[in-house]
Parts: structure tokens; sequence; C-alpha cells
């Protein structure tokens, strides 16, 4: 079983005994036994000054993209780092004072959208050249630490989900993505991390033994961290993501779809690991809330084969293709951003949606970022803290 950043520090507390602690947590911060990270520490007299909550809020009550206010009480400050302006996403210079530790600790899922090591390299930017440490307590990348997929993002589409310069499917825990960035953005900062014991590159989640908690409100299993890194494109689309269903993400769809034939077209794509079941659902909140609409349903059957990011780019074209004069790329805010197409800053360039719009042939399309794929292959080697 894999042993956490988390547990391997609580054998031995010594290292962070008499620091002024703040923590960047949310709910799944747990030891092996499910006990939460910061009523544990205070059981071992530590001295626990701040809670700094991330997007959804400390046990992510909140929906994607709405600002965490009212957060429970505890016998310390709660800051939230998401609130109703790009400015809330790092902390002000008066919460850190008296801080000379902060500890990260929670559950990624691999995908260069997910915005919690977004906060933290927003963290260490805030930081850097204070006398505060950063001290990482590293948990599994659910995806494993092999495949990379996607393009690297190009830093004219840098959002608050897409920091890194990395693909969207980057394979790296958050403890090494850490010292990615601190190398990347040359910071003046102290920074730590506390490797796991029993993970491998190799291993899925499900692997690892440990339970998996919804690190957010609409990732509930495993298997929608799965599809995640390409169903969050639709996001950008005027098609359903699957929020408001028990499945987001696994599921999608539109009013204007027609099952069978969308999952015939996906089908007929060069893409293995996948299965596509037509099925129609009512989503409950969100997009097309109380309507039911036409989609697809992904039953992923060989996850080392299959390719989620290359998935939802293909799934975007057979969209398009099918319904050219219902599909619609969105624009307007997101995530602070008002200028970019959400999609595009999701994808991390704008290629990808005009070789859509222009028809290109999809294996093109898919082909399109394989050069990037191999190059970070090689250059993320260097950052590695766990054997394969």
């Amino acid at each position: 079983m894999t042993v956490t950043g988390l547990d391997i520090l609580l054998r031995d507390i010594s290292p962070v005994r008499n620091r002024n602690i703040g923590l960047i947590v949310n709910q799944t911060s747990v030891t092996c036994d499910l006990r939460y990270s910061w009523e544990v520490l205070e059981g071992r007299s530590l001295n626990i000054r701040k809670i700094f909550s991330p997007e959804h809020g400390l046990f992510a009550t909140e929906q994607d993209q709405i600002a965490v206010t009212g957060q429970p009480e505890f016998g310390c400050e709660i800051v939230s780092l998401y609130g109703d302006s790009a400015e809330t996403l790092l902390p002000r210079r008066d919460v850190l004072d008296g801080l000379d530790l902060v500890l990260f600790d929670i559950q990624d899922v691999g995908s260069r959208y997910y915005t919690y090591v977004n906060t933290l390299a927003l963290f260490m930017e805030a930081v850097s050249g204070m006398d505060i440490e950063i001290m990482v307590l590293d948990r599994p990348n659910p995806l494993g630490g092999d495949i990379v997929e996607g393009p690297m993002l190009d830093m004219a589409f840098k959002s608050f989900v897409g920091i890194f310069p990395i693909p969207v499917r980057h394979a790296l825990t958050a403890g090494e993505l850490a010292f990615l960035y601190r190398d990347y953005k040359k910071l003046d900062l102290k920074l730590s991390v506390v490797k796991m014991e029993g993970w491998k590159r190799s291993m899925l989640f499900p692997e690892t033994g440990l339970p998996w908690i919804p690190p957010s409100p609409n990732m509930p299993t495993f298997d929608t961290a799965g599809v995640y890194p390409g169903m969050c494109l639709f996001e950008g689309l005027n098609a359903s993501e699957g929020r408001g269903s028990t499945t987001p993400f696994q599921v999608s769809g539109a009013p204007f779809v027609k099952p069978a034939e969308l999952c015939r077209k996906c089908a007929s794509y060069p893409l293995d690991g996948v299965t596509y079941r037509p099925l129609w659902f009512k989503p409950t909140f969100h997009k097309f809330s109380g309507e039911v609409i036409g989609g697809v349903w992904l039953h992923v059957t060989d996850y080392k084969r299959f390719r989620p990011f290359a998935t939802g780019v293909a799934m975007t074209a057979a969209l398009h293709e099918l319904y050219p004069g219902e599909l619609q790329f969105l624009s307007g805010v997101y995530e602070f951003n008002d200028t970019i197409p959400a999609f595009d800053l999701l994808a991390g360039n704008a290629s990808i949606r005009n070789s859509i719009l222009e028809g290109k042939d999809i294996a093109a399309i898919l082909a399109s970022w394989i050069e990037d794929e191999n190059q970070f292959l090689d250059f993320k080697s260097g950052y590695h803290l766990y054997e394969a």
C-alpha cells in the first residue's frame, strides 16, 4: 500500500515542531485511517496558525468558479484562496505574518487544468523571497507517472487553468511539479517534499490501496479523474460535461445530440481503450438543467491504452462535424479571464479549436502534439522523485 507524505511526516514530526505553521488543505488531507490532517497535527501539539483552502473550499462544498466565502469554524483562521477576483488567488501579505512553514497536502488528479497545484504554484510565488518554507506532503498522481498527453501550454494562454508550461496530462506528483515550478520561475524559496513510500510511476490510483476521497464536487470517483483530462474541454462548449448528473465527465451531451449517431462517429476514430454508449440524461443543475438531453457515456476498457485528452478533442470534432449549426465554442468570463475562449485556455492554445473549425482530419489533429509529448517525457525525468 502507498504511504502518503502526511503519514510519513507523522512518523517523526520533529522537523515541524516549534514552527508557526500554515496549511493548504482540503478534505483529501487525511491520514491512512481517514483522520483530517489539521486535527491530527493539532493533537500532536503543533502550532497551526492558519488554514488556506483552495477552490471549492475546505470540504469541497462549492461548485466550480464559485467564490468560497463561508467556511467551517475551527481553532484557527481559515483563509480562502478562491474568491471573486484573480487577486484572491494569492494570499495577502498580512495573512502570511507570523508564519515560517506552510504545508501543502491536497490530492491532485493529474490534469494541468485542475486548479489545486496551480494554487500551490501561486502561493510559492507569493512567498518567494520571504522566510517561509513550503513543504509538500506528496500524494499519488491518480493517472500514474508514465503517460503524458496533450500539447504544452502556450504561455500566451496562461490562466488559472494553466500556470505551468506542461502538457494537459503531466504525469507528475504535486511535489515534483513544485520543484519544476520553482526552477521555471527561479523562485527564491525554501522548498521541501515529504516523499511517499510504495508509489511507483506505473501505478493508477486503485493500485495504491488508498481510499478515494472526492477532491472536488464533480470528481466523485477515480473513473471521473480518468476521463477528466479530455472531457473538461466541454466546459468550453455549449455542451454539458455532465455536471448536474451523478457521473460528471463520464457522461456528456446536448439537446442537439443524437446519441447513437454521435457514438458511431466517435467509434470511427483511431482511439483505443474506450467504448461509447448512447444515452439520454437530465442534468439537475448547470448547463441544460431540467432538460432531457442526448449524450454519450464513456466506458474506459483499458486505462493503459486510453488517451482521455485525444478522446475529448475527437468528440469535440465529431460534434462540430455532425452539428455545425448548433455547436458553439463559448466566450465570456472563464476562471477570471474574459479575453480568450475557455476551450483555448483549457487546450493551451488556439490551434486545436481552429483545426476543428477548419474541418482538418482528426488523425492530423491528434498527431499535432506528439512532439510536445516526447519532449516533455524527456524533460520531466529530471524531476522524478519516484521510480518506474
